[in-house]
């Protein structure tokens, strides 16, 4: 009989069960009580009127778990001095879109040397994801495959959507089952709709396809995530942060029936790519917001020890260690500068009104 099926496929890993995997490297109830509290936190900036600009900073992707952390640890120190303004969560990508090929993450290929083993990734990144609550730093992602959530979603504070996947139906149901809130970029065409479209998508119930916490493919139900907002992040038509941008996303949102809740992403089109234009970005946003502007509830930076970014070497131990291998970063000098800066800028936002 001639082969009809897997005629593409080389090869198949079976993988533990969400359930086991969960089990080996198990949450405290401390860890989950820090989880459950950030996420709190954040749906109060997002939607409860909270005041604190939510600043989601860190590298683009985490491909060294020692540089990641040490990351992690100056992070912590510096969000302690700005709590009471800024309320900062890290960046924790271990999955990275790709337009065509190239390193797809340390999920998908932790040794980056195109192995591509996914069960050592998952198990590095649920290890990193606890180390980084252990130090009492909030946590985001971006959740590219749909499987991934149930082996590590229980250690994220904050996910997004990126702006590849924005329209694809399957992380638009995705992302209605998720425990945490949740931004949807715009479309690299600039498309604000694609983003307010995925939000009503996802705060709405979906039955879709999907595997259960033994690994079994499965009919999935969800009640919808009410904890969704939108991130502008420019396009190739270029940036969307001024202060039009902003009028016409909330009138997007006000015609949609959602409440206008604007985080933007300082990287990518925002910048034109160029990692050194990310403190302009966050400029113009604080400027729009002591003018008054009460709808950008949050920003997002890449940043990394080292500043730039490197192809990935023949050799790995030949890769910089502190620096990108994924988009440009801003180093940490400056990132802590920024984040000082806007502290100091945001004052009058929170001083008591004159009598």
């Amino acid at each position: 009989m001639p082969q009809v099926t897997d005629i593409n496929v080389i090869s198949t890993t079976t993988l533990p069960s969400p359930h086991l995997f969960i089990n080996e490297i198990a949450r405290s109830e401390e860890e989950a009580a820090f989880v459950v509290e950030s996420r709190k936190n954040i749906q109060k900036i997002i939607f409860g009127g909270e005041k604190r600009l939510l600043v989601v900073v860190g590298p683009c992707s985490i491909h060294d778990i020692e540089a990641g952390i040490e990351y992690a640890q100056r992070l912590q120190k510096l969000s302690e001095k700005v709590s009471d303004r800024l309320y900062i969560v890290m960046r924790v990508y271990f999955e990275k879109p790709r337009t065509t090929v190239g390193w797809k993450g340390l999920i998908m290929d932790p040794k980056i040397d195109g192995t591509c083993d996914i069960p050592t990734g998952l198990k590095i990144a649920r290890q990193f994801l606890q180390n980084v609550i252990k130090l009492g730093m909030p946590t985001a992602t971006e959740l590219l495959d749909p499987i991934t959530p149930q082996y590590i979603a229980d250690y994220i504070c904050w996910s997004a959507i990126g702006a590849r996947t924005a329209e694809s139906q399957t992380h638009r149901q995705m992302a209605s089952g998720l425990s945490m809130p949740l931004g949807i970029k715009n479309g690299t065409g600039g498309s604000l709709k694609v983003a307010v479209n995925a939000i009503n998508a996802a705060i709405h119930s979906q039955t879709f396809l999907g595997i259960d916490q033994q690994g079994q493919a499965s009919e999935v139900t969800t009640r919808g995530n009410p904890n969704c907002h939108i991130i502008l992040r420019g396009s190739e038509k270029g940036s969307n942060y001024y202060r039009q941008d902003i009028e016409d996303t909330e009138k997007l949102l006000r015609e949609s029936h959602l409440i206008s809740a604007i985080m933007i992403d300082a990287s990518h089109d925002n910048s034109g790519k160029d990692h050194r234009k990310q403190p302009d970005v966050i400029h113009a946003i604080v400027e729009q917001i002591n003018a008054g502007c009460d709808s950008i509830i949050g920003v997002m930076l890449e940043s990394n020890l080292k500043a730039g970014n490197q192809k990935i070497p023949d050799k790995r131990e030949d890769i910089v260690y502190g620096q990108s291998i994924t988009d440009a970063c801003l180093d940490w000098e400056t990132t802590e500068a920024l984040i000082l800066e806007t502290y100091s800028a945001l004052e009058s936002r929170f001083s008591p009104v004159a009598s």
